[in-house]
């Protein structure tokens, strides 16, 4: 193919994909958008010395259809899927993955490795979902809700973390 084509086909599928139709565009995707994903992610797994995530195709892909199905109510519902599963819901259209990522981090003040639990009445599963040791895959994505419901985003882990018993580091 003549590279004189390319750059232009590739502009034009580039132009025709970000209409705005108001539907999210799939985060897989999205390169800038996985970045704003990965990036918090792995700051909180290299402060602990543990391997980075990669983006899977295939968990943005489950992520972005069942953000999807939550773009009418914005409820905080897990999905029930096979995978490990963090969800976040802010008010408003502004939120960006990387403050839904830095919202599940912050829990890690709520985590005691040695009790290897969460002190009493707070919560600390979405961190300890992200840092833990065994998880290699990660996907994820963003929607705007109807009717000004706010965002809804979600991220997918495989393996799956948070077995009871288990430390996740």
């Amino acid at each position: 193919m003549d590279v004189n084509l390319v750059i232009p086909i590739a502009i034009l599928v580039l132009l025709s994909s970000s209409g705005s139709s108001g539907a999210a565009a799939p985060a897989r995707n999205d390169r800038a958008l996985q970045k704003q994903f990965l990036a918090p992610h792995n700051a909180a797994r290299y402060a602990l010395r543990l391997a980075p995530l990669v983006w899977d195709a295939k968990l943005a892909r489950y992520a972005q259809s069942y953000a999807n199905k939550r773009r009418g109510d914005c409820a905080l519902r897990h999905s029930g899927g096979p995978y490990g599963e963090n969800i976040f819901w802010g008010s408003g259209n502004a939120w960006t993955p990387a403050q839904a990522v830095a919202d599940w981090v912050s829990e890690r003040q709520w985590y005691s490795y040695w009790a290897n639990s969460c002190v009493e009445g707070e919560l600390c599963g979405h961190y300890t979902q992200i840092v833990w040791r065994s998880t290699r895959r990660i996907g994820c994505a963003r929607v705007t809700c109807n009717a000004g419901g706010g965002v809804f985003i979600t991220c997918n882990y495989d393996p799956p973390g948070n077995y009871i018993g288990e430390r996740p580091y």
